[in-house]
């Protein structure tokens, strides 16, 4: 392997994670394993701490491809609670209002979904999110109580279909372009039902042509970084 000419990696980032401290498990191993103090490690795509799935990681010159590698179409499995809402639409937060969700039917989800949630769609982000306002992120100032504005994005939703759906219990598996937040879409979805909604697990399954079961754990890539053959730096 060849950290500085680049290399990438396919991480199914675990539940409670974030994605920047799986980047700084795999550097801090690279770096001690070649022998220097700075290596570039980045990712492509970033997934919340709440959610698990594909976590692209490239190293060195590798990372030059982030913007491609995160502009490939992305798959995810959500699981919604409709009926309640939170400040951050996941369970990051606790729920801040409840709203009736007795009327809703299998075949009004489906409807609602194929109508309103397919094609080119307009998405206002959480303020919960790493969205920048006036350069400071948003979900600093979230968190310290200030109001937050952020603008509808355009967005691709490919494919969005109904798994499970058992009294507020909704499980959907969506396929859609960069940019989308599916805890932004569990919001809208409530919405839209005449109710509320909010992300309860997120699992992402693809990024591009990886798939989830292709990838490896956070172990088997320090395992792997420790005790494959590689391709140490010139020294000066």
């Amino acid at each position: 392997m060849d950290f500085l000419k680049g290399e990438i990696f396919h991480i199914d980032k675990p539940y409670g994670w974030t994605s920047f401290a799986v980047v700084g498990k795999l550097r801090y191993h690279i770096s001690k394993r070649i022998g220097v103090k700075k290596i570039k490690v980045g990712h492509a795509g970033t997934l919340d701490p709440l959610a698990s799935g594909v976590l692209v990681v490239c190293t060195g010159k590798a990372t030059k491809r982030i913007d491609e590698l995160q502009a490939g179409v992305k798959e995810y499995i959500a699981e919604i609670k409709l009926g309640a809402t939170t400040p951050s639409f996941d369970l990051e937060t606790e729920i801040d209002a409840t709203y009736p969700w007795e009327h809703i039917t299998r075949e009004q989800v489906e409807d609602v979904l194929k109508t309103q949630f397919i094609g080119c769609i307009e998405q206002v982000p959480p303020s919960f999110s790493a969205c920048k306002v006036n350069g400071k992120r948003a979900y600093k100032m979230a968190r310290t109580g200030a109001e937050v504005e952020l603008k509808a994005k355009t967005l691709i939703i490919n494919e969005i279909e109904v798994l499970e759906f058992e009294g507020q219990r909704l499980v959907v598996r969506v396929l859609c372009g960069k940019g989308t937040y599916i805890r932004a879409l569990a919001r809208d979805i409530g919405v839209e039902l005449g109710s509320g909604g909010h992300l309860t697990r997120l699992r992402r399954t693809q990024v591009g042509d990886v798939r989830v079961e292709k990838c490896m754990t956070v172990d088997e890539a320090v395992q792997l970084i420790q005790t494959t053959e590689v391709v140490m730096p010139e020294k000066d």
